[in-house]
């Protein structure tokens, strides 16, 4: 199996939980739990975002020119993989670091969404394609001549927590949860587990069973 055929399986293996039970087992194993921000919120509805992460930064620079930030831009829509996540730290809270042409781009290039430490712009034109954008802000304003990528790859920090390029990524409703490439595999096999466990609990509580009786005999609750 090729990697890429690997991660794909993994990230719709991922996408069948939810980030709550992924942050339990990897808590429960004693596991350093990283997510992110809690502002950091999807703009669609009852979306879910799985899959390897590839990371982005950024700075402002009001000394480039318009065109060399748009060829900046465009020069990272090319680059960014297909079957993976962006996941940007703009270093930003003034503008938008993506807006509908640009998610139409990443979508036809078979990314899976973006996360960003940042804002979005557009915001009906991107629900529309139904491209998966996690961001903190909304804003009209735009990266032309301000705003270029610094770094593609590299590991970032959003909010205190580590971000690299092969970690594996989990956004729904709850936030965001980032787990270590290496360790997908075991992590995701452990939450697919619990959630047998969870399906035996809540069949247990719908027959009448007492939580703390159905705690004590299934260890999960």
């Amino acid at each position: 199996m090729t990697d890429a055929a690997a991660h794909e399986q993994l990230a719709e293996r991922l996408a069948h939980t939810y980030t709550g039970v992924v942050y339990d087992v990897m808590r429960d194993a004693g596991r350093e739990v990283r997510t992110l921000p809690s502002d950091i919120r999807p703009l669609l509805p009852d979306v879910k975002l799985a899959g390897p992460v590839f990371t982005v930064a950024g700075e402002i620079d009001e000394t480039l020119e318009v065109h060399q930030t748009m060829l900046e831009w465009t020069g990272l829509l090319e680059r960014a993989p297909a079957g993976h996540v962006l996941i940007c730290q703009p270093n930003d809270s003034t503008i938008a670091h993506m807006g509908e042409l640009s998610a139409e781009t990443l979508q036809l290039r078979g990314v899976r969404g973006y996360i960003v430490d940042g804002g979005c712009r557009d915001t009906d034109f991107v629900r529309d394609i139904q491209f998966p954008v996690w961001r903190r802000y909304d804003t009209p304003a735009d990266v032309r001549g301000r705003w270029a990528p610094t770094a593609l790859g590299e590991p970032i920090q959003i909010g205190g927590t580590a971000v690299e390029t092969g970690d594996f990524v989990l956004a729904d409703q709850d936030g965001v949860v980032l787990i270590p490439g290496a360790d997908a595999e075991e992590i995701i096999a452990a939450a697919e587990e619990a959630l047998q466990q969870e399906n035996l609990v809540r069949a247990a509580i719908r027959e009448g069973t007492p939580p703390q009786q159905a705690y004590l005999k299934y260890g999960k609750f």
